[in-house]
């Protein structure tokens, strides 16, 4: 028996983790949320490197992977906005940036066929800074003493102010970069 579904399996339950730790947040249960978040930050790790290492990669765990990350980060964007804790111009920054790239992936696919949608180096820096917002969001939520105080002092201004121009910067990058490729298949 082989157990090529096992990552596959692990990032579904990441997925199913996303309502729980939604509502954890909106019960302002915050300590328990960072729980959540890190179970599943620690199954994105382990169904990526179980993937990797038996060669278990799928097209189907290739379309999951992401899609698990993004709700999370979403949803978690969405509930720090409504509660007021992210401003709303970095929510709708973070927000707009990943439906326009969503948007323009599922055109060009209809347009012009498949694609690989590999993420350049300032779309990485900018995942990243959504995740290191989210997280000192949370521990500054968390009411962790000192580790609460830093991470609200290096949240606001400074990560919402670098997270909003990687945003920008990210998204006007895959605008361009797929709009050119879009108009050289047109011309060809």
């Amino acid at each position: 028996m082989t157990w090529s579904w096992l990552p596959n399996a692990i990032t579904v339950i990441r997925i199913v983790l996303v309502l729980p730790t939604a509502w954890l947040l909106w019960q302002r249960d915050y300590t328990s949320a960072l729980i959540l978040m890190a179970i599943a930050g620690s199954s994105d790790a382990l169904d990526g490197w179980l993937a990797r290492r038996f060669h278990w990669q799928s097209r189907l765990g290739a379309a999951l992977d992401p899609v698990a990350d993004k709700l999370l980060v979403a949803v978690m964007f969405v509930v720090f906005t409504w509660q007021g804790h992210i401003p709303l111009v970095v929510a709708l920054i973070v927000l707009g940036r990943d439906f326009v790239i969503m948007s323009g992936a599922v055109i060009y696919r209809l347009l012009y066929g498949p694609y690989d949608l590999s993420p350049t180096f300032v779309s990485k820096a900018n995942t990243a800074m959504q995740i290191v917002t989210v997280l000192l969001a949370m521990l500054e939520l968390c009411d962790f003493g000192a580790t609460s105080t830093i991470a609200g002092q290096l949240l606001n201004p400074h990560c919402f102010y670098l997270l909003a121009v990687l945003g920008l910067v990210s998204g006007t990058d895959y605008v361009v970069t797929w709009g050119r490729r879009a108009w050289h298949n047109s011309r060809g």
